[in-house]
């Protein structure tokens, strides 16, 4: 199976004036099939602009999680904007990117400006042609990404700042690009610039553009404040991605005891195993012993367990209750070393989190003793607990069997 690639997301945006909405809207959505990343520019600005991306950014996510493919969204979302085209509707223009597990990016734009690709060789405009479309502008791109490399998406107010101040005033594409070449290849003595502080860098020099600070410029507050627009930028950056599976619970039917537990193993990444029965099985699989911590560091800590080959193994429900509990604590905050804080600090640093659920049922962890401590039963807790990894960036598949 080929290494999982995970994509950081670096972004920056501004309204265009103070204390106003701003009229750019930038969304992420992580699925098992890739990341992807939406830039989308609500016509005008403010409260309407505003309302005019939410809901362009609403409709294309709701779209994808309905299974339907990346071109079809585009193109009926594509289909209603032009109809839109006027500042009394909710018209906006958007770029839409994927980039799949194994790096294959597809960049879909709709009036917006064309792609930047990055790495630590140079920036570049994506390769590009017309998307087919009855009426409006729409461009695609695709390329492979490298680990290391990424692209930008950006709204016309980053393209068009400076547009106002005279003649050739407009930064343009090539201009961001030119400007982001300088600052990568600029700096021969120092350290390698952080590909990661791009979207700020860009940001910084919109706004400054905007203000009418290029050529040594000086222009009245009047002249100023007549001009500027939302400003946003997103870069999504390519790197090998960090997995962590995690087993818990016996399948339901025994007879599938073997598949579910040969497909953990095979599975790429860093294996957990939480619960006492599951423990027991996976050692019988290995054909090797099952070991525990005869002293357990404190009284509310569920004990270690040891199997050889896997890299944690921990008691079940009790710990991930815990780990729950615990996941956005700080982490000065945590006294100790344990399980739970381990499991915590691996859930933390993974990109993406594979959770086999088994549904067998385990008296033990159903008990009223466990509801009156408040420990939920595997079925409730893992929903709660992918979703609060979710909300951190991860991507978490959950498969109960």
């Amino acid at each position: 199976m080929p290494d999982y690639t995970h994509v950081d997301i670096h972004s920056a945006t501004s309204s265009k004036k103070p204390n106003m909405p701003c009229g750019d809207m930038l969304a992420t959505l992580r699925t098992s099939t890739g990341t992807t990343i939406i830039c989308a520019d609500g016509i005008g600005s403010g409260i309407r602009a505003r309302v005019a991306a939410q809901m362009c950014v609403s409709r294309l996510i709701e779209s994808l999680q309905q299974q339907i493919s990346l071109r079809t969204v585009f193109q009926s979302v594509v289909a209603s904007m032009q109809n839109c085209r006027d500042t009394q509707k909710n018209f906006a223009a958007f770029s839409i990117a994927r980039v799949r597990s194994d790096s294959y990016a597809t960049v879909l734009s709709y009036d917006a400006p064309l792609p930047i690709m990055v790495s630590r060789q140079g920036a570049t405009l994506l390769a590009h042609r017309p998307f087919p479309l009855s009426d409006g502008l729409a461009m695609e791109s695709n390329c492979q990404l490298d680990k290391g490399e990424g692209f930008l998406l950006m709204s016309d107010g980053i393209t068009q700042a400076g547009l106002g101040y005279g003649a050739n005033t407009e930064w343009t594409s090539e201009g961001v690009v030119h400007f982001i070449n300088n600052k990568i290849f600029n700096n021969k003595t120092g350290p390698q610039l952080d590909l990661s502080l791009i979207p700020d860098l860009i940001h910084q020099e919109a706004l400054l553009r905007w203000r009418g600070g290029i050529g040594g410029r000086t222009v009245s507050d009047a002249v100023r404040h007549s001009f500027g627009d939302d400003c946003s930028v997103i870069l999504g950056l390519c790197r090998k991605g960090q997995t962590v599976n995690i087993l818990t619970g016996p399948p339901l039917n025994r007879e599938d005891d073997t598949a579910t537990f040969n497909r953990f193993l095979e599975l790429p990444g860093m294996k957990v195993v939480c619960g006492g029965t599951t423990s027991k099985l996976v050692a019988r699989r290995l054909n090797v012993p099952l070991e525990m911590e005869s002293e357990p560091s404190n009284p509310i800590t569920p004990p270690r367990y040891a199997i050889k080959g896997m890299d944690l193994v921990t008691e079940g429900a009790v710990t991930l209750n815990q780990v729950y509990n615990i996941l956005e604590e700080d982490i000065a905050s945590l006294q100790e070393t344990s399980v739970v804080t381990e499991l915590r600090l691996l859930l933390l640093r993974a990109d993406r989190i594979n959770i086999i659920v088994g549904l067998s049922d385990n008296s033990a962890n159903t008990g009223i003793l466990f509801r009156q401590r408040g420990v939920l039963s595997r079925r409730v807790l893992i929903p709660l607990l992918a979703e609060k990894l979710r909300q951190e960036g991860k991507l978490v598949n959950v498969d109960f069997v």
